[in-house]
């Protein structure tokens, strides 16, 4: 492709961006309603100071569960089996380095404070999701998939430690037959007294 053509394709799609951040202001204007889970990670990226040149365009921004959002709000997809092998967790700060040759190379360079808790692996509205803490948390398919997790089993996420989140991590997985396995050897590791209750075996 000519220098001249890949000119143009860069001019149309950085007026396509354009076009789309003034729709989704002009909408705003009107309905009220914004993207505030965005508005936060497009923040979070607008605040991480840029890093050593590199050979290649870089872009800094932050994970928001499935893609790296940037300071002016441009996506760009994160691919799966890095986010899932990596455990990215929602809020991490990310650099994408595009190379002259045109590859694309994420990194994690910001990761956020994280908290672990334990859930359930649920399917709603066709999406994998862990039902933990009382809220549906989405997880990536390919983690599902990577931990060859099936609905049912108890699946240990990870979380960022302060704010709120709607994408989770996954830690680990403990298999559903062995959560009702070991769920059952405690139940008969104890026995009834005289008043019926059941208590611990000494």
């Amino acid at each position: 492709m000519a220098d001249d053509q890949l000119l143009q394709v860069q001019e149309l799609l950085e007026s396509a961006t354009s076009a789309l951040k003034t729709a989704n202001a002009l909408l705003r204007s009107i309905t009220g309603i914004a993207d505030t889970d965005r508005e936060r990670h497009i923040t979070r990226a607008s605040s991480m100071g840029s890093m050593s040149p590199v050979s290649g365009k870089v872009v800094e921004g932050s994970f928001d569960g499935q893609n790296m959002v940037d300071g002016s709000g441009n996506t760009f997809p994160v691919p799966a089996n890095y986010a899932s092998k990596s455990k990215l967790v929602e809020g991490d700060g990310m650099k994408l380095t595009i190379t002259d040759e045109g590859k694309f190379i994420y990194k994690q360079i910001a990761p956020i404070k994280r908290r672990s808790t334990v859930g359930v692996l649920i399917q709603e509205d066709g999406q994998y999701k862990i039902l933990a803490e009382g809220q549906a948390f989405r997880v990536l398919l390919a983690s599902v998939t990577f931990y060859r997790a099936e609905v049912g089993d108890q699946v240990s996420i990870l979380l960022p430690e302060e704010g709120e989140a709607k994408w989770g991590a996954i830690d680990a997985v403990i298999p559903k037959h062995l959560a009702e396995a070991a769920a059952h050897a405690n139940v008969s590791s104890r026995s009834e007294d005289d008043d019926g209750e059941l208590k611990p075996r000494a």
